[in-house]
C-alpha cells in the first residue's frame, strides 16, 4: 500500500519582532539586491571590457606581424626582421590554408594550432577563446595581410591569465565592498529607525500614563511632523473613549451605589428590629416580605442601571413599553418614610394613564425625586400624574412643602455630585437627580426643575405617553 507523498516544507523563518528590526531587514534586504545587481552588472562590464583590450592588443601586434609579410609577388614570403623572435612569440602565419610559421612552443597537432588553423580557414577578422591542458585560457584572433582573398592570414594568442587574475579581484574587491555596505546599511537603519521612533515610543508612554488615569491632557498636532499628528490624534480620539469609559464606570458604580441605599437600609432596619425582641411568627413574616421586597427592589434596580448602561454603550435608546402610571407612584408612596410627620400624596385622577416607559425605568426615574422631596419636605410630598394638552407627553410633579432649592444652587442642581448643603446630616451623594434626568432623556423625556413654584419645591417629569 502506498502513502500518499506529503510536500516538503521548509521551515519559516521567525521575522524580527520588533518594528525596528522589521524595517532594518527590510532596508538590508533590499540593498542586498540593489547591490547584488551592481555587483553582477559591474563585473559583467569589466569581463568585457577587459576581453576588448585583450583583443586590441592581438589586433595591434597581428598588425606589426603583417608588415613583416610581403603578399607582392606570386609567393608569400615573411621578411625577417631585427625584432623577429619578438614577432614570431604567438604568431601564425599562413597563406591561404597552408601554415607558414608558427610558434617555437606549439606543434602542429597542439589545440592553439588547430585553433588557429580554424581561424586562417575562416578568413577575415576574427576572434575565439581556446582552454588548454595547463588549465588556462588562450585568446586569438586572426587578420588578414591584404584585402586580397586568400593570399595571406596572420594569427595572435595572448594569455587571459593576467586579465582574469584582474577580473577576480575586482570581483573580490566588490564582494568585500558589498559585505561592508550592507553592514554599514543595517547598522545606520537600526540607528536611524531607532531615533525616529523614539518620538512614538514616548507618546506610546505618556498614552498609558494618561489612560490609567482618565487625564485631560492631550498630545495635539502643533509642531509636530505629519506623520505624528495622525498619530496623535488617534491616541488623542482613543485616550476621549477611554476618559468617556471611566467616567460612565465612575458613574454607574455611584448611581447604583445611590440606589441601592435604601433598600439595603430597609434590609438591616428590620433585621435590626427583628433581633431587638422575640417576634411572632405573624411579625417575622412581615419582617421576611419587607426584606424580599427590597431584595427584588435591588435586583430590579440593578438590572435597570446595567440595562441603561449597555444601551448607551451601543448608542441605542432605552427600551420603551406602556406603563400605568398611578400604581408605581401608589407603590413608591408606600415605601418607609425617614421622617414619621411627613405624609405623602398620591394624585392621578386618570386610572389609565400610561407612560411609555418600561415600569422599572419609570420607578428608577421618579423614585430619586421622590427621596429628595421626603427628605426636604416639612409636612407634606404630593405626587400627581396628567395626561398634557395633546396627548402626546405625561407630566408627573414632585412636590414638597420644604424650604426649597437655593437660588444660587440653581445651576449646579443636576449636575453629578453637587448638594446644596453637604453638611445638612444625610448621605446623599448628589446622583439622584441627575440620574432621573438621565433615564428619562433616554427614553426622549425631560426632568426640570420648576423655578417659579413656592413655597417649597417642584420637579417635572415628562415623558412620551404610552
Amino acid at each position: 500500500m502506498k502513502h500518499p507523498m506529503h510536500p516538503l516544507r521548509l521551515p519559516r523563518l521567525p521575522a524580527p519582532r520588533t518594528l525596528r528590526g522589521r524595517l532594518s531587514l527590510v532596508a538590508l534586504s533590499t540593498a542586498a539586491l540593489l547591490m547584488t545587481a551592481l555587483t553582477v552588472a559591474f563585473n559583467t562590464v569589466t569581463d568585457h571590457r577587459l576581453q576588448h583590450q585583450a583583443d586590441d592588443e592581438l589586433r595591434n601586434r597581428a598588425a606589426a606581424v603583417a608588415t613583416t609579410v610581403d603578399t607582392s609577388g606570386p609567393e608569400v614570403r615573411v621578411l625577417e626582421t631585427v625584432n623577429d623572435s619578438l614577432l614570431d612569440a604567438n604568431v601564425w602565419i599562413y597563406a591561404g590554408p597552408r601554415l607558414l610559421e608558427k610558434p617555437p612552443s606549439t606543434t602542429d597537432d597542439s589545440a592553439l594550432t588547430r585553433a588557429a588553423d580554424r581561424l586562417a580557414a575562416r578568413g577575415g577578422a576574427a576572434c575565439t577563446t581556446v582552454r588548454t591542458t595547463n588549465p588556462r585560457f588562450v585568446r586569438l584572433c586572426s587578420r588578414p595581410v591584404s584585402r586580397r582573398p586568400g593570399t595571406a592570414t596572420v594569427v595572435t594568442a595572448v594569455d587571459l591569465a593576467p586579465y582574469r587574475n584582474s577580473a577576480d579581484t575586482l570581483l573580490l574587491g566588490s564582494l568585500v565592498l558589498d559585505a561592508v555596505m550592507l553592514a554599514c546599511t543595517y547598522v545606520l537603519t537600526r540607528l536611524a529607525v531607532g531615533r525616529a521612533l523614539r518620538p512614538v515610543r514616548a507618546m506610546t508612554d505618556q498614552a498609558t500614563r494618561w489612560s490609567a488615569v482618565g487625564s485631560g491632557q492631550r498630545f495635539g498636532t502643533a509642531g509636530q511632523p505629519a506623520e505624528l499628528a495622525r498619530l496623535g490624534t488617534s491616541l488623542d480620539a482613543l485616550l476621549d473613549r477611554i476618559r468617556t469609559v471611566l467616567r460612565h464606570e465612575r458613574q454607574l458604580t455611584g448611581e447604583l451605589s445611590h440606589e441601592l441605599r435604601t433598600p439595603l437600609t430597609r434590609i438591616v432596619v428590620e433585621l435590626d428590629w427583628w433581633r431587638t425582641r422575640p417576634r411572632s411568627p405573624a411579625e417575622t413574616r412581615a419582617t421576611h416580605e419587607v426584606i424580599a421586597e427590597a431584595a427584588r427592589s435591588m435586583s430590579v434596580i440593578c438590572e435597570t442601571l446595567l440595562d441603561d448602561a449597555r444601551d448607551r454603550a451601543r448608542g441605542s435608546g432605552a427600551a420603551v413599553g406602556a406603563t400605568a402610571v398611578a400604581p408605581v407612584l401608589r407603590r413608591l408612596a408606600e415605601t418607609p418614610v425617614p421622617r414619621e410627620r411627613v405624609t405623602t400624596a398620591v394624585d392621578v385622577p386618570d386610572a389609565d394613564l400610561a407612560a411609555g416607559v418600561a415600569p422599572a425605568l419609570l420607578e428608577r426615574i421618579v423614585s430619586p425625586l421622590l427621596a429628595n422631596a421626603l427628605r426636604h419636605a416639612r409636612t407634606t410630598v404630593t405626587v400627581s400624574a396628567r395626561r398634557r394638552p395633546g396627548g402626546g407627553h405625561v407630566t408627573v410633579t414632585v412636590t414638597d412643602d420644604g424650604p426649597g432649592v437655593p437660588e444660587g444652587f440653581l445651576g449646579d442642581l443636576f449636575q453629578p455630585g453637587r448638594r446644596a448643603d453637604p453638611a445638612d446630616g444625610h448621605d446623599g451623594a448628589g446622583l439622584g437627580l441627575p440620574l432621573a434626568r438621565r433615564l428619562a432623556r433616554a427614553v426622549g423625556g425631560e426632568v426640570s426643575h420648576d423655578a417659579g413654584h413656592t413655597p417649597g419645591a417642584r420637579f417635572v417629569i415628562d415623558l412620551p405617553a404610552g
